[in-house]
């Protein structure tokens, strides 16, 4: 499910509610540096000269949608058909878009849904600092099933990496995490994960203790995803993993 323009909706969020959402990708080709095997946007498709809209059509487009809406929205989200702070002019795109919505419905907030894996750039950090809600991705936290669940492009990547650069908000952030079970591409077979295991939760309990994110957004899988052999966990189960967070004061909103 690819979005065709720069600024689509608003559409009800199960997670942010009313959400004008923010396209910054192609429209015809997800772009992102993770490939995630639960993404509705599918696959990453490479283009090697991607079209992006400019900073000023981002503008232009998200000006005119506010002045047509009949219903105000609750969030304006960046999200779309890949990651979103891939865009060059990003920080500026951000400033933006905080300059207009204070212009037209001053009550939503700006939010960022991120894969966490552009925070080591300055101008980035800089760019969701401006943000109202930094929605920062750790669907595991042990290195093997991040790598089968998101599958960075830069396959370097660490776990250590990412919980070390989302320290830098010093908890002023919402961790989101989705969990999820089933088998997945690996080489030339298949691999079985589970983010819902003891060994699994005890690591990701231990990251969650040492980021002390404000929110913890926990969800499943909730619409057709590229690899069709995972299982979309219960609410039962999920009420369970949130339990011990909650009971040590987390604040913790489960969509499943």
């Amino acid at each position: 499910m690819l979005f065709d323009s720069i600024v689509y909706g608003p559409i009800h969020s199960r997670r942010l509610g009313v959400s004008l959402g923010m396209n910054l990708m192609p429209v015809a080709d997800k772009l992102c540096t993770f490939d995630c095997v639960y993404c509705e946007c599918g696959f990453n498709n490479p283009v090697h000269q991607p079209k992006l809209p400019t900073r000023q059509e981002v503008a232009k487009a998200l000006e005119a949608k506010l002045k047509a809406l009949t219903v105000t929205p609750d969030v304006i989200t960046f999200s779309g058909n890949g990651e979103p702070t891939l865009h060059p002019e990003f920080e500026g795109i951000i400033a933006d878009t905080c300059v207009l919505r204070d212009k037209y419905c001053p009550n939503a907030k700006v939010s960022v849904l991120t894969n966490s894996t552009q925070l080591g750039r300055a101008e980035v950090v800089r760019a969701l600092r401006q943000a109202d809600n930094r929605i920062l991705k750790l669907d595991s936290a042990i290195d093997r099933t991040m790598q089968l669940i998101d599958r960075p492009v830069n396959r370097q990547l660490t776990v250590r990496q990412i919980v070390n650069w989302l320290q830098q908000f010093d908890g002023d952030f919402t961790l989101q995490t989705c969990f999820l079970r089933g088998e997945v591409p690996c080489g030339e077979s298949f691999a079985h994960i589970d983010n819902t295991t003891e060994d699994e939760l005890a690591a990701w309990y231990q990251a969650v203790d040492e980021l002390k994110p404000k929110q913890i957004m926990m969800y499943v899988i909730d619409r057709a995803t590229p690899v069709q052999t995972l299982e979309k966990i219960s609410r039962e189960q999920m009420e369970m993993i949130a339990r011990p967070l909650i009971d040590k004061g987390f604040s913790v909103s489960i969509s499943a």
